[in-house]
């Protein structure tokens, strides 16, 4: 996958390319407004991770003049500003998802993931993994064409590992991408969460891989 990273700050670019290529991201990094605006227009990209406060030109300002020339890429927007006016700006212009900063660049790159496997799903109605089926756009699960009824917390779990299903997801990042960063968690929580969703789904479906996390695949009983 192909990101174009927008980030005016050295040491906060470097660290996010960094993460971004350990990841395998091929990435494009652009450092002010008027080139990002150019990269976005000329290339492609499967995401974009934004700064609001640019040189040259704001981010804002620089995805509007993407939508308004019908790119329909997946965009992240990056602020130092946390006032809700400024997201609301953010989401007007036509942003999917932001980050306040500062934050940990395993969500960004979570985050990122799920936008593009979003984004390479608008095509189907629905991602598929045997008889669990998920709708990105209504964030409803059916299992046998039946609604699947969950706590906020399995959702959030099983979203994580849907959109990367056949993937092995890492307990460190379920627990990121699960709870809010000042969030005191249980060691054990998310194993009780996986345990909770068996009971609801094929127990098959959802595999430890010992020492690394856990995968979600079609059951194959």
């Amino acid at each position: 996958m192909k990101v174009l990273l927008v980030e005016d700050d050295a040491a906060l670019g470097a660290e996010i390319a960094k993460a971004l290529r350990a990841e395998s991201f091929a990435l494009d990094h652009a450092r002010d407004g008027e080139d990002a605006q150019h990269l976005g227009e000329t290339e492609d990209y499967d995401a974009v991770v934004l700064d609001l406060g640019l040189p040259k030109r704001d981010g804002v300002s620089v995805l509007q003049a993407w939508r308004a020339a019908g790119r329909t890429l997946p965009v992240l927007i990056l602020t130092a500003r946390d006032g809700w006016s400024d997201k609301v700006a953010g989401f007007k212009a036509g942003a999917d998802d932001y980050l306040v900063k500062p934050f940990r660049t395993e969500e960004l790159v979570i985050r990122l993931r799920a936008l593009v496997r979003r984004a390479q799903a608008s095509g189907a109605s629905r991602l598929v993994c045997g008889p669990l089926s998920f709708d990105p756009g209504l964030g409803a699960f059916e299992r046998d064409g039946l609604p699947l009824k969950l706590t906020g917390l399995e959702w959030r779990v099983l979203s994580c590992l849907m959109l990367r299903k056949d993937a092995v997801v890492p307990r460190g990042q379920l627990i990121e991408r699960v709870y809010d960063g000042d969030a005191d968690v249980d060691s054990n929580s998310v194993e009780v969460i996986i345990t909770r969703l068996r009971r609801k789904i094929a127990p098959a479906q959802i595999e430890a891989v010992r020492g690394h996390g856990w995968r979600l695949h079609a059951d194959a009983a």
